[in-house]
């Protein structure tokens, strides 16, 4: 398959790319730079993109977007974290609508869309509630895509969860403050906190694009910990004690517009992948941190 990447870069990307290219895939990389071998350059804030780009693909994938780590007091910051998503996305989505042969759309989302639910399971049919600030931007970036649907392409919208690995946020941080025994639990650990690994993101994300997945998908692990589950589970692989609390009222204030989002509980269900036939290989949150911890690629 001829798969059109923008967001290569960044480190999914990047795992993204290798394994697509590892499994004979033809892989572009839509670049903001003077491109090289196998990349097409475009810029999504100045320019469409032609028609003629899509066209010549069986799937586009939008990866793209400013880091999530940033100053979260920052207007400017969380402006950035919105107009980037939701502008890649829409200028992708307007291209595929206009095509004649319309590509699959694999376009980039978060597991923020559901915002606080408690423990309230929730598949991809969970409507979304709250205003936190990656709530509404997950939102509109949903939205973005909606040019694509509505002219018939076959959409997927990837419900990403923290992907946990150690040569990247947040398990590269993670595992420095445990082993240095000042890891312990959010607030009450009471919350839900979905969790995925590497190779199941991209294992599962190729997956739609071989299957006949549409709409939303929470990229979960089959099991969603509490926080407190995820914070013995860390503990207990890096031999290290996890008993060292940070009370919500720190987080709230110190975080900010994200100061609440790792208080917040989405106890997230893969229902459309387990439909589509996929299998985990890390389906709890044990597994998915020892392979973090270890990355088998």
């Amino acid at each position: 398959m001829r798969f059109l990447l923008a967001g290569s870069s960044g480190f999914l990307g990047t795992q993204l790319r290798e394994q697509l290219v590892g499994r004979g895939h033809d892989v572009t990389s839509l670049v903001r730079r003077a491109p090289g071998s196998q990349e097409l350059r475009w810029d999504p804030y100045a320019a469409p993109l032609g028609v003629e780009v899509v066209e010549a693909h069986d799937v586009v994938v939008n990866l793209a977007g400013s880091p999530l780590v940033g100053n979260p007091h920052s207007t400017r910051w969380a402006r950035e974290l919105m107009t980037s998503r939701v502008t890649t996305t829409e200028v992708l989505a307007t291209a595929i609508a206009a095509s004649e042969r319309k590509p699959v759309f694999l376009a980039g989302n978060g597991i923020s869309y559901y915002g606080d639910q408690g423990s309230e399971p929730l598949t991809e049919a969970a409507e979304s509630r709250g205003d936190a600030l990656l709530t509404r931007v997950s939102r509109a970036w949903q939205a973005a895509a909606s040019p694509a649907s509505e002219a018939g392409a076959r959409v997927v919208v990837l419900r990403t969860s923290p992907v946990f690995d150690r040569r990247s946020m947040p398990l590269k941080a993670l595992r420095l403050l445990f082993a240095a025994g000042l890891g312990g639990r959010l607030g009450d650990g009471r919350q839900h906190m979905p969790v995925i690994s590497t190779r199941d993101w991209v294992d599962a994300v190729v997956h739609t694009a071989e299957h006949d997945v549409e709409g939303p998908v929470n990229l979960c692990s089959e099991v969603t910990p509490t926080n407190a589950e995820f914070t013995e589970a860390l503990g207990s692989l890096l031999h290290r004690p996890a008993v060292v609390p940070a009370p919500s009222f720190v987080l709230r204030k110190a975080g900010g517009e994200l100061g609440g989002l790792v208080l917040d509980s989405v106890n997230a269900v893969p229902r459309a992948l387990l439909d589509s036939g996929y299998a985990f290989s890390d389906p709890d949150v044990r597994a998915v941190l020892a392979e973090g911890l270890s990355p088998s690629r």
